[in-house]
């Protein structure tokens, strides 16, 4: 049967994940074959599974289910290597197929291995021992018995996050064996919240597993409950769908969730829509006829630009990411041991609560009055104290991160400080003043960094005697939750400060780009060109609901007023008054967004957040204007600024290449998976060609890169 798949083994290059078998005595007198994937690397290279990984696989269930017939075993146990059961499939090996034939088969190899653990003639285990992501989750969902390790870092299926679906069972599976609710939250609403996963102890109690050991003694429970089961323990699963959830709760559920999502994200991204339709469909029917829709719909998926899209975004965020390009060398950068903070506003105070958790040393903070001190203090520590009733924080470390944290009205205060960063009000004479202030009182090697997010960093070390330790730091909002940093290199920044730079975002566990200090960096940037044609359809007397409508086909998060509402309007109008001073050619300053930022209000909302509308007096605002032109031009106009924008970009050095470009829209504008990147979709699009007289990659670039 193997012989079908020989396409896909000519590949030398797969990291093979090696099926080792052992055979484990049981206390009952019986014996356990044990096979442990393990690719021979250390714990920084997960274990995956490439075609070879898989076709070693069956010819090692094959050997064991023989020796079952022959009565020499009596189950079958698969587990990992240390920290990892399988991080899924080698999504290179998917990514990298031309024809859609070879993407179908190593789909339907994935399917005929691991149904041989449901089709065996002995009772079948896996022991989840770590990570198990995508085909590793798979891989346990195929088995008759599952045990799960209460240490495991995660537990997914990101593949509706990837532009796929779960196609090695889990689509079939999931929903028969832990109900649909619980199936829906795992293959389609974790993976649209920015591929959120599974703790072992949410996964345990939705059924994923049959029971869960600790860490200390988890291969050994493990094997004594398998002896258990094998010697005739019966297993209950109080999740398992019964008729009557079948008939009535799961097309139900099925179509509410599809409501949601076209809500909230319209019709644009494909894979979440094919999940549901799979989902549906596997409330019914055989285990063979489910896995032969998942290979029909992965062969389609698999084949697309948008999968080769959302597969050059996950390269970005995972490969590239962990390499900022022009980063100096390591060696050069300093400890920090204290951090100041210039202010005690909100965005202030979330970065206070970052640095203490992720750096975990000292934090002063200071402002204009001891209120507002006092007032940043008590949020940081109301937030240390709510992540310790969601289970996500030790009291013991609440209470040093809270001790490390203190308030001070005089400068004095950061005399020892390796690091000071201000976020004070966006206005250039305001934090010259702070560095001129914070230079008559900090130590020499202490670096000076600004979360400012559109004014000139080398501007603001212009009058300092050392502004080669000024460095831009911009951060993005909600500061714990948006991954991206942008560093700003100033005219005069040194390389110890731009590597200290660099391992302190590191550290603090942020997604790092390398900016030159010109107007509004990457992200802002960009918001500003999409911002300006808003702005310039409302003055031409297009309504809120005419914009919106527009740019829906980019697929974005938020509605375009909802993020406009989230930046804050005064921000925005501010940063757009600068825009316009650095070239009001390309950047549109409109009289109305500054109306609109008085008035205070956009959108009204519902208890739970969702848009019910725009506000009354928001429009009452308006110009009253007719348009002139039809409306599908807004979204022409705005792509057109955006390649136009990104190619000045890149000509300029802002950034170091254009992938540079999409992985600060991914991460720190939220720019769709699905659509692999800004510059790929204005690829696609023909806008790049039609704009600049040819794309932004080669082809072949856009797709997966190995």
């Amino acid at each position: 049967m193997l012989e079908k798949f020989a396409p896909l083994f000519v590949d030398d290059s797969e990291v093979i994940t090696h099926s080792f078998v052992s055979d484990v005595a049981l206390k009952s007198g019986k014996t356990l074959a044990l096979i442990t994937l393990d690719n021979l690397k250390d714990h920084n290279r997960p274990t995956t599974l490439g075609p070879l990984t898989l076709k070693e696989l069956d010819e090692v269930l094959d050997a064991q289910e023989q020796r079952a017939k022959n009565g020499e075993i009596h189950g079958i146990a698969i587990t990992g290597k240390p920290y990892f059961l399988a991080a899924g499939a080698d999504l290179s090996k998917i990514g990298a197929v031309e024809k859609k034939i070879t993407g179908r088969l190593y789909v339907e190899l994935g399917h005929y291995v691991f149904a041989k653990l449901g089709d065996s003639s002995v009772p079948t285990f896996v022991f989840i021992n770590g990570l198990a992501l995508g085909g590793g989750v798979e891989i346990a969902l195929n088995a008759k018995y599952r045990t799960l390790n209460s240490a495991a870092p995660a537990l997914g299926l990101p593949e509706v996050f990837l532009g796929i679906i779960p196609g090695w069972g889990g689509s079939y599976l999931l929903p028969n064996l832990i109900g649909i609710k619980n199936a829906l939250k795992v293959i389609v609403e974790n993976p649209l919240k920015q591929n959120r996963m599974l703790k072992p102890k949410e996964a345990f109690e939705m059924g994923m597993a049959d029971v869960m050991f600790e860490p200390q003694r988890f291969l050994e429970q493990s094997i004594d409950w398998a002896d258990e089961v094998i010697n005739g323990k019966k297993v209950k699963r109080p999740f398992e769908p019964g008729t009557l959830e079948r008939k009535t709760v799961w097309p139900a559920a099925v179509k509410m969730a599809r409501g949601m999502i076209k809500d909230r994200l319209g019709e644009v991204p494909e894979s979440p829509y094919v999940a549901l339709d799979l989902i549906e469909a596997a409330r019914s029917g055989t285990r063979d006829e489910g896995f032969k829709r998942e290979d029909d719909v992965m062969e389609e998926l698999v084949s697309g630009d948008k999968f080769r899209a959302s597969m050059y975004a996950f390269n970005l965020v995972q490969k590239h990411a962990k390499n900022p390009q022009g980063a100096p060398d390591k060696s050069l950068a300093r400890p920090v041991n204290k951090v100041g903070v210039v202010g005690a506003g909100l965005m202030a105070s979330q970065l206070a609560l970052l640095f203490l958790r992720r750096l975990e040393v000292p934090v002063v903070m200071t402002d204009v009055s001891q209120e507002r001190i006092d007032k940043g203090l008590s949020y940081v520590r109301a937030e240390l104290d709510k992540l310790v009733e969601k289970g996500r924080l030790d009291p013991d470390d609440r209470n040093r991160y809270s001790a490390n944290l203190s308030g001070s009205l005089d400068y004095e205060a950061f005399a020892d400080c390796d690091w000071v960063i201000e976020a004070v009000f966006e206005e250039m004479s305001v934090k010259q003043e702070v560095f001129g202030k914070l230079e008559q009182f900090v130590p020499e090697h202490c670096i000076l960094a600004s979360n400012t997010s559109s004014l000139s960093v080398s501007e603001m070390a212009k009058n300092l005697k050392n502004p080669e330790r000024v460095v831009g730091f911009h951060f993005f909002n909600p500061v714990a939750v948006m991954p991206l940093l942008e560093v700003a290199r100033a005219d005069k920044t040194d390389d110890e400060t731009m590597a200290t730079a660099m391992a302190v975002g590191k550290k603090l566990k942020k997604t790092t780009v390398i900016v030159k200090d010109e107007a509004a960096f990457v992200v802002n940037r960009l918001f500003g060109v999409l911002l300006s044609e808003q702005m310039r359809a409302l003055d031409d007397g297009f309504s809120f609901e005419d914009i919106s409508e527009a740019v829906k086909p980019l697929g974005l998060p938020m509605d375009p007023f909802d993020l406009l509402e989230l930046v804050g309007m005064h921000v925005a109008s501010h940063m757009m008054d600068s825009m316009k001073a650095f070239d009001e050619s390309r950047f549109y300053a409109s009289e109305t967004l500054g109306k609109l930022a008085d008035h205070g209000k956009l959108l009204v909302k519902d208890d739970k957040g969702k848009i019910k509308g725009f506000d009354k007096g928001a429009v009452a605002l308006l110009p009253s204007a007719t348009p002139s032109r039809d409306s599908k031009t807004i979204l022409d106009q705005t792509l057109e600024g955006l390649a136009r924008e990104i190619k000045i970009m890149l000509d300029d050095g802002v950034v170091h290449s254009v992938e540079d470009i999409d992985l600060a829209m991914i991460t720190g504008a939220g720019w769709p998976f699905h659509l692999g990147g800004i510059t790929p979709y204005l690829d696609r699009e023909g806008v790049s060609q039609r704009v600049n007289g040819k794309p932004f990659h080669e082809p072949m670039v856009v797709g997966v890169t190995g």
